[in-house]
């Protein structure tokens, strides 16, 4: 009620609704770890193309199989990935502008080609401060990215200190401590440092780019603390797909990396979309006991949290004059989901005929019927070439998805519903935390959990004729007991009736006996 009711009137008073809408989340930004030519280590850099992409990490390479994967992905339909470079080793390229040392913003061979130049434009400001001013100009010659600081000095006590200037702003060079203790003479437009850049200073060719990541850049244990790694999505709010792509195109990653990958995605609420094995030329390798899914190369226990596609790629590599090369799938898939997402919701089957993947030519083995029906029981996603289709997915299936295993999240689709229905509410039910826990919270609970489910089922994310037989949302005396109440303690229970894909359509076939009477 009003704070004071202190003279004869009208009062108004706003009174709410206790309506809280649930946004769902998205459900297809996709975590490519891996090694690129350029950009920062260990950290998530979200990129919304590939273009994005090659500004921030460098173009098509030959030693990253992510680059390949990324590019499949958003040709296939993705629009949002999070890119995590990691390396084995390396160093940055060096350069110098007169006294002024500086040192490229990532290890690799890419500092080679930057350019800086020095000139003394600057504005006037105290006298005293004046004669330290210069203005620094950095161009990368491989992408045409130029940038350009002002005013700034080599005095560390300054507020445009060249140091801190170029940390928080340069995506390009760093300062090399400590600074010159005068600022650098001006450059000469006559300078021959560089002959396809008159006035510029070069690089020099001291970058490396390190040797090729292993499972210890990747997955190492160690790495938790730093948040490196796998472990560098920590620093993001949120992704759902994750790829780890070959560290080589003749090296797989190791059990150790996809256990961690398997392991990380279940605390995530996201799936690891899984590559084959190099070794796997047949599916008779993958229905050997000793060689696929359950043998000791694989290494990964059967996890809900991932999803295997069978066999590689055949693509043209623009890096190859356009010859067909062999690639990993999970790119290329994960954006398939992104597609299947935006056009019909995470509760279709990234599967079926309309399933085709883009740029890819050939598969690296042509599956027959038989072989399917050998692959899909085990929880193997196929992909197939059909006449006219062209070169599809044709399978749903996590790895918990193995006949003999019968287990509820056996399908695709309905474990990404599941993580989707399970983050959506995580988010949107933060302001029930230290509300009074009785029945006018409870019933807003139902209220806006209910709210959120029915709109899904509007959508057609389950199976039933109505609301009652496709979802309930229960959160009352039966499920919060004075018990519950007393330790602090509100317990809500949310059950779906999922859709699941039809895998198997059979059609009878019947011929009519012909009219007889009775």
């Amino acid at each position: 009620m009003p704070s004071a009711l202190s003279y004869p009137g009208v009062y108004i008073e706003e009174i709410s609704s206790g309506v809280r809408t649930i946004t769902g989340v998205a459900t297809s930004i996709t975590a490519f770890i891996g090694a690129t030519l350029r950009g920062p280590l260990d950290t998530p850099v979200r990129v919304q193309s590939f273009a994005e992409f090659e500004r921030n990490f460098g173009s098509l390479w030959r030693n990253s199989p992510l680059s390949y994967a990324v590019n499949q992905f958003f040709q296939n339909g993705g629009s949002d990935a999070l890119i995590v470079r990691v390396a084995n080793g390396g160093k940055p390229a060096t350069g110098a502008a007169d006294t002024l040392q500086l040192v490229a913003a990532s290890l690799g061979e890419w500092g080679a080609k930057l350019r800086v130049r020095v000139d003394l434009n600057t504005r006037p400001e105290v006298p005293k401060d004046s004669e330290q001013l210069f203005n620094l100009t950095v161009r990368d010659a491989d992408t045409g990215a130029v940038e350009r600081f002002l005013n700034v000095s080599v005095l560390p006590a300054h507020p445009r200190f060249v140091g801190q200037v170029l940390e928080q702003e340069s995506n390009l060079v760093r300062l090399v401590a400590p600074a010159p203790a005068a600022r650098p003479a001006a450059t000469s437009d006559a300078t021959k440092d560089d002959p396809l850049i008159p006035g510029f200073f070069a690089f020099n060719s001291d970058g490396d780019n390190g040797a090729t990541i292993t499972d210890a850049q990747v997955s190492a244990p160690a790495l938790t603390l730093a948040k490196s790694g796998i472990w560098a999505l920590e620093k993001v709010d949120l992704f759902n797909l994750l790829c780890i792509p070959p560290f080589s195109f003749d090296t797989d990653i190791g059990a150790q990396t996809r256990t961690a990958a398997a392991e990380y995605c279940g605390t995530r609420r996201a799936l690891y979309i899984a590559d084959p094995l190099l070794a796997w030329n047949a599916p008779s390798d993958i229905t050997d006991q000793s060689k696929g899914p359950d043998g000791l190369s694989w290494g990964l226990d059967r996890n809900k949290n991932v999803a295997l596609y069978f066999p590689r790629l055949r693509c043209p590599d623009p890096l190859q004059e356009g010859r067909l090369a062999e690639f990993a799938p999970c790119g290329a898939v994960a954006g398939l989901y992104a597609r299947t997402d935006s056009q019909r919701g995470v509760w279709k089957a990234p599967a079926g005929i309309e399933a085709t993947l883009s740029g890819v030519s050939e598969l690296t083995v042509k599956l027959t019927d038989g072989e399917n029906g050998q692959l899909n029981p085990l929880g193997v996603n196929c992909l197939r070439a059909f006449s006219v289709i062209g070169r599809v997915v044709w399978g749903a299936r996590t790895l918990r998805g193995a006949d003999s295993l019968q287990d509820e999240w056996k399908y695709v689709p309905v474990r990404r519903l599941a993580l989707f229905i399970e983050e959506s509410l995580f988010r949107g039910t933060q302001w029930v935390v230290f509300e009074p826990n009785d029945e006018p919270l409870w019933a807003q609970i139902r209220l806006n959990l209910g709210a959120f489910m029915q709109n899904l089922f509007r959508q057609g994310a389950f199976q039933g004729r109505s609301p009652r037989e496709a979802y309930f949302v229960k959160c009352d005396r039966e499920t919060t007991t004075q018990n519950d109440i007393n330790q602090g303690i509100v317990n809500i229970v949310v059950g779906f009736a999922p859709l699941k894909p039809a895998e198997f359509v059979v059609i009878k076939l019947q011929q009519m006996a012909g009219q007889i009477e009775v």
